[in-house]
């Protein structure tokens, strides 16, 4: 498939948006954050920019963003108009638990246990929108769901840690919100392996003959059909080299894994800002690689047709 930025920065975000936002609700329910009001509110409202950036990226992703709203009219079955409600439906969860947090209300942790469920629900939608489409076969598996929560929340527990550093009261918490970052990024570690596996096991299930309908065992293509290209070799296909492909994967998995593991480590024990937010930086950009790699893998079943450019 073809990967549109558009969307790359859409999951990233929001994934980020959604993780941080986890951190801040367990330090809620631990207690850890008793005195740490300030950092809360604060966090709260970086998840909220984060998650407002995603929803802008989304509308360069449409060929009418005038007609938006039309794009949650089919919640009943299609999973990316439920995703579309949820983002919103979460955004508001996180501004009132950021007022919450501001004006001293005792229901917050109601109010969060209301926006971590949202905040899951809208994990849940993100992935089904690539899990139900079932004959990309590399998209369609649990593990698909696994990766977006997992990446998730390991971007957003490392910039919580970050984000702790900033603010005295929430010294206390540097060390467990980078103990639990450092958990999810070796879960998430894990989790794509095992995906990156599976899919290099996977077999097409059409083929030449299915999708042209000629049964004859031996079909030799020799064109496209086509003088130049056309839509189909446009929006299906990423038209970049296998060469290209693996080097974005050994980027994505030393950027997203091992480097701002390092970081992290060294970063909390120098008590250093400026490590904390380089592990930050570098696994952003490697889960911008990562979600690249992950759209461009999936290999449409129409481009058996048109494997051959003219």
């Amino acid at each position: 498939m073809k990967p549109a930025f558009s969307v790359i920065f859409l999951t990233t975000l929001i994934g980020a948006g959604q993780g941080l936002f986890l951190a801040l609700f367990a330090a809620e329910l631990s207690g850890a954050a008793a005195d740490a009001a300030d950092f809360q509110v604060a966090g709260s409202v970086l998840a909220l920019v984060l998650c407002g950036l995603g929803l802008v990226a989304s509308f360069f992703h449409l060929g009418h963003p005038e007609r938006a709203w039309r794009s949650a009219a089919m919640w009943r079955t299609s999973w990316l108009s439920r995703e579309v409600i949820a983002l919103p439906l979460f955004m508001l969860g996180l501004l009132v638990y950021g007022l919450a947090q501001y004006l001293g209300w005792p229901s917050i942790p109601v109010i969060g246990a209301v926006a971590a469920l949202l905040c899951l629900a809208l994990f849940v939608c993100t992935a089904m929108v690539y899990m139900s489409i079932r004959f990309l076969q590399e998209w369609a598996s649990p593990l698909t769901l696994a990766n977006y929560v997992l990446f998730g929340s390991a971007s957003g527990f490392t910039l919580a840690t970050l984000l702790a550093t900033l603010f005295e009261s929430a010294w206390p918490l540097v060390q467990p919100f980078a103990w639990a970052a450092a958990a999810f990024t070796l879960a998430a570690l894990v989790t794509r392996t095992a995906s990156l596996r599976r899919n290099a096991r996977l077999k097409p299930m059409s083929s030449l003959q299915t999708a042209i309908g000629i049964k004859h065992p031996r079909i030799v293509q020799k064109a496209q059909g086509f003088m130049g290209g056309s839509f189909n070799t446009r929006e299906f296909f990423h038209g970049r080299s296998i060469e290209w492909l693996r080097g974005v994967k050994w980027a994505f998995l030393l950027l997203v894994f091992p480097l701002p593991l390092l970081c992290l480590a060294v970063g909390v024990s120098a008590g250093s800002t400026l490590l904390l937010a380089l592990a930050f930086v570098l696994q952003y950009l490697g889960l911008l690689a990562e979600r690249w790699f992950f759209l461009a893998q999936a290999r449409h079943p129409q481009n058996l047709y048109y494997q051959t450019i003219s």
